[in-house]
This record gives structure tokens, sequence and C-alpha cells, in this order.
């Protein structure tokens, strides 16, 4: 199809002319102390007492959410569940916000059997379409707490939504944008809000491409376009902190691991057969009580109060990736440049 007429706009590049690749010295393993907790401010990560084994309901153990509000896109599948079920079972009023209403309405029915949480309600929401979104948030009534871009798709065949975008990053990115900014005023009336912006080790495969997002003129990789949008994932976190923590916003994100979900509905058995033989941590299935783990994390940990453009992993903050591995953060994915041209970008393309 012609390209609509977006505007034109310029990629970062470092100076060693690696487009969003950085050639930086690696971080050295930071080693953590069981059941204590790392809090840095500067180059060193953040540590926890928790592991990539540890649950939802483990991480969230103690900690009173009473008279908190959560919204979860996604919260009617995978890690959305549990993510939604660890928060209401410490007492959040949580929001189911979720294509398929009746599946919402009954995962709502299960969490409330399961927590006795009579706070867990439905509303529609279809991330890649703006009206839906649009609808969503002005519907929206009081301060928001918890804000976990949750919901997604993965490796999908080449779709586009009417305005012609391609379907991952209006879904990953896009989508969850402009929710959160159509939110902002809710974020802050909440006066210590969290924006939980789930990625994934998948970012490692793409920086976002600025010059062709939408895939016009390159030809359409499956796997390309999800780590596009997964990278997009991470830079909303760095510049959403920037721009929203004078208003008490902060904005991480995280990669909950390897767990075997609808998500995977694009991704023949073969794949999944690969990257399970492939045996690396990255890719080890996790439960979907684990996978949710990292979120509740880091929405909900006290000491991680004011935290923010941050990327956890296995419920501790990431170091940057080492070339030939799949763990850690690319660092075009922290890039401040890079992550200033996305909101613009962003904004822009929603405009448009």
């Amino acid at each position: 199809m012609e390209a609509p007429p977006f505007p034109a706009y310029r990629a970062v590049t470092p100076a060693n002319g690696d487009r969003g690749h950085r050639t930086v010295p690696h971080r050295k393993p930071h080693r953590i102390a069981e059941r204590d907790w790392g809090i840095m401010t500067g180059s060193t990560p953040i540590t926890t007492p928790f592991t990539a084994e540890s649950t939802a309901a483990e991480v969230v153990e103690g900690i009173d959410l009473t008279g908190r509000r959560a919204i979860v896109t996604g919260g009617a599948s995978g890690i959305g569940i549990e993510t939604a079920r660890a928060l209401a079972g410490a007492g959040a009023e949580v929001t189911l916000a979720v294509r398929n209403a009746p599946a919402g309405e009954r995962t709502a029915e299960d969490i409330t059997a399961t927590t006795g949480s009579k706070q867990v309600l439905v509303a529609r929401l279809d991330l890649a379409d703006q009206a839906s979104v649009a609808a969503f948030a002005a519907a929206w009534d009081g301060p928001l707490d918890m804000l976990i871009n949750n919901a997604g798709i993965m490796a999908s065949p080449l779709m586009r939504t009417p305005e012609g975008w391609e379907m991952q990053f209006a879904t990953n990115h896009l989508g969850h944008f402009a929710l959160a900014t159509r939110l902002h005023g809710a974020l802050a009336a909440a006066g210590s809000a969290r924006v939980v912006s789930v990625s994934s080790a998948a970012h490692l495969r793409s920086p976002v491409v600025f010059e062709d997002i939408h895939f016009f003129e390159r030809p359409y990789e499956p796997w390309a376009a999800y780590g596009q949008s997964k990278t997009a994932n991470v830079l909303f976190a760095v510049e959403g902190t920037r721009r929203w923590a004078g208003d008490g916003i902060t904005v991480n994100a995280v990669m909950p691991g390897g767990i075997r979900t609808n998500l995977q509905r694009y991704i023949t058995d073969e794949d999944l057969d690969r990257l399970r033989r492939g045996g690396s941590a990255a890719t080890r299935w996790k439960t979907p009580e684990q996978g949710a783990a990292t979120s509740v994390l880091v929405a909900t940990a006290p000491r991680l109060g004011g935290i923010g453009g941050r990327y956890f992993e296995d419920c501790n903050e990431a170091g940057l990736n080492e070339p030939g591995t799949r763990r850690g953060v690319a660092a075009y994915a922290l890039d401040a440049a890079n992550a200033a041209l996305l909101w613009q970008v962003s904004v822009d393309t929603l405009a448009s």
C-alpha cells in the first residue's frame, strides 16, 4: 500500500556510525546479597532479594495496596491475569483493560473467587484502535496509581491499522503511548504513580528504525518488527520518566521472561522448540505467576519509589547486554536522544 504522509525523521546515530548501537564498556556482574536490596542511583544496577523463580504473590507479600487503583492492559490472558490477581490480592482496585469483554468478566470472577476482592473491574480497550483508547481514557475518573502496559502481539504476519501503521508497533507502542499520555492527569493526581512498560528480550533484535518504522520501504520481518516495538517500550520508560518525574510519575520497563501464553499464537511449534533447545536463561519457560513477578515488583515495591527509566528482568535491574547473550538491555534502548525522538515521532504520528 502507499505510505501515508508521515513526517521525515532522522535516526540518532552514535559517533561510531552504528545506528542506535553503541560500543560501551561491559558492566561487571553485581552480586546479589540474599534477602537484601541494593538501591543505587549510579551505574550499579538495582538488586532485590527476588529471582527468576519468584512469583507475583511472593514479591507483593506484605505490601498493602488498599486504596490504590491499577489498570492492567491485556488483563484477561497470560501474565496479565496473574499481574491483576497479585494486585487485587494485595488490596488494590484493579481494572482489566481488555479487547474481549466477556473474557475479561470471566477473569474478574476468577480473581474475585481466588482473592476475595470485590474490586476487580472490566473495561473494553483495543490498543490498535485510537478511538477505543480515547474512549477508555475519557471514561476513567479519579486518580490512577499503577498503569501496567502489559498487552501486546508478537511476531505477527504483516498487518496494518486503518491509518497504515504496522500492527505490532501500533499495538505494543503507539496504543500504550496514547493511553498513558491521555491518562497523565489521572496518574499525576495519584501523587506517586508508577507506569510499567512490558518489554522483552526481543528488543535486542532491533532498535527503532526511524527511517522506516512501518515497513513501507524495507522488507517486513515479523521478529524485527516485534523487536522494534519492544525497544520502543524501553525508550518510553526513559523519556516518560524524564518528562513526568516532576509530576510524581515514574516509568520502568520490564522483561517478564519466556512464558507459554496465547501471545505466541503466531509462532509455530518448531520456533518454540528451537527456543527451548537454545537453553539460555532468557528462553527457559516460566509459569505465568513467575512471569508476572517483575511487573508486580516494579509497580509495588516501596523501595523502588521515585526510580524510573530503568529496565528490569528476573526481578532485578538489568545491566547492559553483552554481545552473544540474550540478557540485559541494549544501549540503544536506554539512549536519551532516541527516547526523546521516539516521543516526538509518536506525538506526531498520533496527530496525523
